[in-house]
């Protein structure tokens, strides 16, 4: 058996996170790609595995590690070369947590609006009623969300809401980049904040948002840098970008400016 396994899925921005910091360790390992819309992850072999149903989830030596987050922070802590993303000294991981808390609980969930509604919402609407009431009643953490959802989308309120929160999330960026020198989030360290928020900012300009940080040049330096970075190929193989996976939506977008 390999020496890490990992469940995921190619557009999922959590797993993005994971591929990102395995890559940048140098670490081989066995990929399974989940089809979240087949329900991959609410299989009862992958719910043993992972009881919250959602992806990644990385299996070391047989150890099962679940959480993004708490995934990223456990290689580096067992990885720390070629390359650490945390922090030796304990305020400035102190305040890269702060970063992170702040990432997990605005930008990450606020960019999955924008996403059901361009993106997935094409899927859920070929569903029945029973049958999408069903799918909502088997996420163990997505529930509320698809309901909110519903097989129509959105509503304006909520993905106004949801720009807001992406738009702050780009202010305290540009704060924190300032108030560092950057060009990270905390300075010349390029750390597990800055690759929380890295599909945030990637997904933003797949899906043609990168108009929301006009003005805020730190953030397009940041962008060129994490995609510089020898990590971020292997992260985004070909299919990790909604575009690359619905080719369509290229001329959707382009319909909207």
């Amino acid at each position: 058996m390999p020496e890490f396994v990992l469940y995921n899925a190619p557009q999922s921005t959590c797993s993005q996170r994971v591929r990102f910091v395995l890559a940048a360790k140098g670490l081989e390992f066995e990929e399974h790609r989940l089809d979240l819309f087949a329900g991959d992850q609410l299989k009862p072999d992958y719910l043993k595995l992972n009881p919250n149903g959602v992806v990644p989830t990385l299996v070391h030596d047989g150890k099962v590690i679940i959480d993004s987050s708490v995934i990223a922070e456990y290689l580096d802590e067992l990885f720390p070369d070629p390359e650490r993303f945390v922090p030796e000294d304990a305020a400035a991981r102190a305040q890269m947590r702060s970063l992170m808390r702040f990432i997990d609980e605005v930008p990450t969930p606020a960019i999955r609006i924008p996403s059901y509604n361009l993106a997935f919402l094409r899927y859920f609407r070929t569903m029945s009623e029973e049958e999408f009431l069903a799918l909502a009643e088997s996420k163990p953490l997505r529930k509320e969300f698809l309901l909110r959802m519903g097989r129509t989308g959105f509503p304006k309120e909520e993905m106004e809401a949801a720009l807001d929160r992406l738009s702050r999330a780009l202010k305290r960026m540009t704060e924190a980049i300032s108030a560092s020198g950057g060009p990270w989030l905390l300075g010349g360290m390029l750390t597990l904040a800055d690759i929380a928020v890295m599909p945030v900012i990637v997904r933003m300009a797949d899906i043609g948002l990168a108009h929301m940080w006009d003005g805020m040049p730190a953030i397009d330096t940041w962008l060129a840098a994490i995609r510089a970075h020898p990590a971020y190929a292997k992260a985004y193989y070909h299919g990790a970008l909604l575009t690359e996976k619905y080719p369509e939506l290229k001329d959707e977008i382009k319909g909207r400016r």
